[in-house]
């Protein structure tokens, strides 16, 4: 949080700036309970709620043009930015009823003056890719109306294949394509062969895998080629190169990219709010925030299962019927892995993901 605290000349100003600056810093760093927490939050969403009612004050008794449809490209907290159908940008308010808008949505709006203005509707999604958040499980959409997910890996920051699983069970959910994307290839001979190896075995699940490098444009053209035509999401780890690729594809567009984070190798949160670019050939491109854990939302049993397709065909033939392939007897899953017929780390996260569903179940 930024404080603006104002300066005052002579010592008794100085002494209370002083002073309002160390309150400052002890409120920022001390330890709060739940209950003062759902004290701030219940007043956040108070001044939410009535800068809100507020907006709508105002956008009622200013001069509104006719409905009109037009294409959510950035959402930045309350600030929202739909580009009209002439490709003009106007920043929105929103109606109260519409809590979930996300980039990607297609919306009813009406203008303003000074390009602004405010949308009354969202039109129905065609897919909708979302996540949870904190420790109520709170769902947190990302985009929507997406036509392929691309995952974007790198060596550094290292991928866990954890976090590739959980991507791949949102996209099946879904029901959205995904490709992965490594990027930074030029740093894989510092790898060893296991990163290579995981490629491989996720090409022979059947998802496509694309290598690129933006320092030698390696791949980028075969990457054109895939997202041309369709809307897309970029996701991934921060620092992997989402902005970079980005950058690259379109360089007439000033994208801010980070660096990696001293010796950790940890992305900083270069893109703080997802955005949608257009591409030249056609097609779009929707650039999200980077995340070092994508917690699923809440999927059932069946759904975590759908999410590994190599499982399909020993599913159905357990000794019990409804067996949740982690000790009990006679599961089919567990006789492929010691067969080699499924990967070992891939039936850990499966075995991780149900244990965690589970415990959430519990928590309610």
């Amino acid at each position: 949080m930024v404080y603006s605290i104002p300066k005052e000349t002579g010592f008794a100003g100085f002494f209370r700036y002083r002073t309002t600056v160390k309150f400052l810093n002890y409120m920022s760093k001390r330890k709060i309970n739940q209950r003062q927490a759902e004290r701030i939050k219940a007043i956040q969403n108070k001044r939410l709620s009535r800068a809100a009612q507020q907006a709508d004050s105002f956008l009622a008794e200013s001069h509104l043009g006719s409905e009109q449809t037009g294409l959510l490209i950035t959402r930045y907290g309350k600030q929202l930015q739909v580009e009209a159908e002439n490709g003009d940008i106007y920043q929105c308010h929103s109606r109260q009823n519409l809590y979930d808008l996300v980039v990607g949505d297609k919306v009813i709006w009406q203008a303003g003056p000074n390009n602004t203005g405010v949308i009354v509707a969202c039109l129905p999604r065609s897919s909708l890719l979302a996540r949870t958040t904190g420790k109520r499980q709170e769902i947190k959409p990302i985009a929507a109306n997406i036509d392929q997910m691309l995952l974007v890996i790198a060596p550094e920051p290292a991928p866990t294949t954890l976090l590739i699983d959980s991507y791949i069970i949102a996209a099946e959910h879904a029901a959205i394509p995904l490709a992965l994307i490594v990027n930074k290839i030029d740093l894989l001979k510092n790898q060893s062969a296991s990163l290579l190896t995981l490629l491989n075995d996720y090409q022979a699940f059947g998802y496509n895998v694309l290598q690129t490098c933006t320092l030698t444009e390696g791949g980028l053209t075969e990457l054109n080629d895939l997202l041309t035509n369709k809307t897309n999401v970029f996701v991934g780890q921060s620092g992997v190169g989402k902005s970079s690729l980005i950058a690259k594809l379109l360089p007439n567009i000033e994208i801010t990219i980070g660096e990696l984070a001293g010796n950790t190798k940890l992305g900083a949160h270069t893109t703080s709010a997802a955005r949608l670019y257009h591409l030249p050939k056609g097609g779009n491109i929707i650039d999200s925030p980077g995340i070092r854990e994508f917690a699923l939302g809440p999927l059932t049993l069946e759904q975590i299962t759908g999410g590994f397709i190599e499982f399909k065909p020993f599913l159905g033939t357990c000794r019990f019927y409804n067996c949740k392939h982690l000790q009990e007897p006679g599961c089919a899953l567990q006789v492929a892995v010691n067969n080699q017929q499924i990967s070992t780390n891939r039936f850990a996260n499966y075995q991780h993901l149900v244990k965690k569903l589970a415990e959430e179940s519990l928590s309610y």
